[in-house]
């Protein structure tokens, strides 16, 4: 596992190129995009592959529509775009022609959640995780780093179930090795291990988890990190171990505090195994305008913020676990 901050690659381009490698040896594979091959970084595959290449335009609707009949003709579909227009102008197709349908496309957001900064709430993709965990048999991913990303491309090529992917716009530090982390979709990852307070991010709060649990694990404070980049299928076991192991959990998040990881955590926690739980992310308000990690300070979503909630979550909690 690493943690160095040395990356220049975005998840986006990783993803695309090594859906670009797949695809050569696997003419199933199609990709479908409205006028977004510059943000999702399809170039290089739109000019190799135009054969399993779909431009449709400014018409995200009918992205999805195509892609659904696409996948229902057998080939392997990934709808590409900026996840805002897509859990929001599409909406009703992801639900009917993709989820309803059960057909397995994969939709890929990039830009996700607070991406686009200062272009302000209609760019930003906050409502995503809560309105798709609701439709009936679709997944949900959120890659932390650019290794797990590529894992996940692999994963998703003959994946039977519709899937949602979140990735951010900007480069990401590093989490994982480039050696293939041990991954699978609807298993968490535990990046530390502890007992008196666990952490969990999803997508890019993930590394500031991990650095914030780090801090904490050096001024004594044994710390739980954990990858939850699966956010449907939810892995309630790890959850439920943390809540008796720990006692205490806190969630981050670039989403709305309503619908998502937190509240994930919260409706396995209250049901089996209550134990005191702080969910960080966006407030009932429209965000702030701003650069991404300048809006990850304001909400006290960076390693800062975090670290600073587990000191407080400690102290009002103390080291007390379930019996």
């Amino acid at each position: 596992m690493s943690t160095t901050e040395k990356n220049t690659i975005p998840c986006r381009k990783m993803f695309t190129d090594t859906l670009l490698e797949r695809a050569r040896a696997d003419r199933d594979i199609v990709v479908v995009t409205s006028d977004a091959r510059g943000s999702v970084t399809l170039d290089g595959f739109a000019r190799e592959l135009p054969q399993q290449f779909v431009e449709v335009g400014i018409a995200e609707q009918n992205a999805v529509g195509v892609g659904a009949g696409l996948a229902s003709a057998g080939k392997k579909v990934f709808v590409c775009g900026p996840a805002c227009f897509y859990v929001a102008r599409s909406l009703e197709q992801v639900k009917v022609d993709v989820a309803y349908s059960d057909n397995p496309v994969k939709i890929l957001g990039v830009s996700g959640g607070v991406s686009y900064g200062a272009l302000g709430a209609t760019h930003h993709s906050l409502h995503d995780i809560a309105v798709l965990r609701t439709f009936p048999g679709m997944h949900i991913v959120l890659p932390s780093d650019i290794y797990q990303t590529r894992e996940l491309v692999n994963a998703l090529i003959d994946y039977p179930h519709p899937v949602y992917i979140r990735v951010g716009r900007n480069a990401v530090p590093n989490i994982y090795d480039d050696i293939a982390p041990e991954f699978h979709i609807g298993k968490a990852r535990i990046l530390q291990d502890g007992n008196d307070l666990t952490l969990i991010g999803t997508g890019e709060t993930v590394y500031h988890c991990l650095v914030a649990g780090k801090r904490l694990q050096e001024e004594g404070i044994s710390t739980r990190v954990i990858d939850m980049h699966t956010l449907k299928p939810f892995d309630r076991d790890a959850v439920e171990k943390a809540a008796r192991e720990t006692g205490k959990i806190i969630t981050v998040e670039e989403h709305s505090i309503f619908g998502g990881l937190g509240a994930s955590v919260a409706e396995v926690v209250s049901q089996t195994c209550p134990v005191p739980l702080k969910i960080i992310g966006i407030p009932d308000e429209n965000v702030i305008n701003g650069a991404p990690l300048e809006i990850f300070r304001h909400y006290d979503l960076d390693s800062e913020g975090v670290y600073r909630a587990g000191l407080k979550v400690i102290k009002a909690f103390g080291e007390n676990r379930l019996p």
